[in-house]
C-alpha cells in the first residue's frame, strides 16, 4: 500500500480530510500506523453534533478510500472516544476498540465491577490497550471501559479465517474476573442517539471504500460505451450515498427531531450499503476478472468491502427500517 494520501472524499464540502492530512502528513499505511495515529486524530476530527458531523464523516470516508484496515481499525478509537464524551467521560491513554456485538451461545456477564465470560467479534484485541465493552448486568445491556492489557483478558487465537480485511482479526474474547469500569448507566450505551451516530460513521467508511473501487473503473474506461454505462450506474449510486450521509451529517447537527436517530442510521446505512454492493457488482462487471485476479491492491480493497459491508444486516435492517416508516404513518406523521 502506498503512503500517498489519496484524494478526499467529499461529503459535504467539508475539511475532514483536511485535518487528518495536517495532523498525520500522510495517511497511515498499516495498521499499526493506524493504532499509533488514533489518539492524535481524536483530538481534531469533530465529534458528532458538534455543528462539524459532515467533516467527521468525510475524515472517515477519506480513511476508507485511503485503506479499510486502516480505517477499520481507526474509526472504533474515534467512536469510543465520542461515547466517552457523550458519557462526560475523558478516553484514558493508548488505542481504544467499541466490542458491542452479541453472537449465539456467548454471553458476557458484569458482577461487582468485575467481567466474566466471552464476547464475540472482538477486532484487534490483542493490540489495542483497551475497548468499551458491552455486557450483561441482570436483564439489563450495560458498557464498561476495560484495559485490555490485565491478566483476566484472554484472547482466542485462530478463530479469524477471512478472506477481507486479513489484517484485523475479530475472534472472541473471554473474561475471567476482569476489572471494569462503568460509562453510563444500565441500558444508556443502547438508548442515547449517539449509538446511531456511530452506525452512521462506518457508512462513512463503507462509502469511502467504494469510492476507491470505482476509481479503478474511472482509470479504465476510455471509450469503451458498456464501461461508460457501468461508470454512469456508479456515479448515480455513489452520488445517492454522499447525498444521504451529507444530508444525515445537516440532521444530526441540526437537532432534527422530525426523525428518530435509530431510523436515520438505518436509512442512511441501507442506502450505503446498496451504493457499496452497486459499485462492487459493476466495478467487476466492467473490468472483468484481470483486475481482481493480477493486481492485488484492488483485490485486496474489494475483499475487504466485501466483508466491511456485511456490518449492514440487509433484509434484516430494511425490515426494522420499514416497521419504523409504518409506525411513524400510523401516529399521523409520514416519512416521504
Amino acid at each position: 500500500m502506498s503512503s500517498t494520501p489519496l484524494p478526499s472524499t467529499t461529503i459535504d464540502r467539508g475539511d475532514g480530510a483536511l485535518a487528518l492530512l495536517t495532523v498525520l502528513g500522510a495517511l497511515p499505511s498499516t495498521v499499526a500506523d493506524a493504532l499509533a495515529a488514533g489518539p492524535a486524530l481524536a483530538a481534531v476530527v469533530p465529534l458528532p453534533a458538534s455543528g462539524r458531523t459532515a467533516e467527521r464523516f468525510e475524515a472517515l470516508a477519506t480513511l476508507g478510500a485511503h485503506d479499510l484496515e486502516v480505517a477499520r481499525t481507526i474509526e472504533p478509537h474515534l467512536d469510543a472516544v465520542a461515547i466517552l464524551a457523550e458519557a462526560g467521560l475523558p478516553p484514558r491513554a493508548g488505542a481504544y476498540g467499541v466490542f458491542a456485538a452479541e453472537g449465539p451461545g456467548s454471553r458476557l456477564e458484569l458482577r461487582d465491577g468485575r467481567l466474566t465470560g466471552e464476547k464475540p467479534w472482538c477486532s484487534l484485541a490483542d493490540r489495542l490497550d483497551r475497548a468499551l465493552v458491552s455486557a450483561w448486568q441482570g436483564d439489563a445491556r450495560v458498557l464498561v471501559d476495560v484495559d485490555l492489557r490485565q491478566s483476566g483478558v484472554e484472547v482466542v487465537q485462530g478463530a479469524w479465517h477471512a478472506r477481507g480485511l486479513v489484517g484485523i482479526p475479530s475472534g472472541p474474547v473471554r473474561f475471567d474476573d476482569a476489572v471494569a469500569e462503568p460509562v453510563g448507566e444500565p441500558g444508556w450505551y443502547l438508548h442515547r442517539s449517539g449509538f446511531a451516530w456511530g452506525g452512521i460513521g462506518v457508512a462513512a467508511c463503507w462509502h469511502g471504500g467504494a469510492v476507491a473501487v470505482a476509481r479503478r473503473l474511472l482509470g479504465a474506461t476510455g471509450d469503451a460505451p458498456l464501461r461508460l454505462a457501468h461508470l454512469g450506474a456508479v456515479d448515480e449510486a455513489l452520488t445517492a450515498s454522499r447525498l444521504a450521509l451529507a444530508d444525515a451529517a445537516r440532521r444530526i447537527d441540526a437537532g432534527d427531531a422530525s426523525v428518530e436517530p435509530g431510523t436515520l442510521a438505518l436509512r442512511t446505512r441501507g442506502i450505503v450499503a446498496r451504493a457499496v454492493d452497486e459499485a462492487l457488482a459493476r466495478v467487476a462487471r466492467a473490468l472483468g476478472p484481470a483486475p481482481l485476479a493480477l493486481e492485488a491492491e484492488h483485490a485486496r480493497r474489494v475483499a475487504d468491502l466485501h466483508l466491511y459491508v456485511r456490518q449492514h444486516h440487509a433484509e434484516r435492517d430494511q425490515a426494522s427500517l420499514g416497521a419504523a416508516v409504518a409506525e411513524l404513518a400510523a401516529a399521523g406523521g409520514s416519512a416521504w
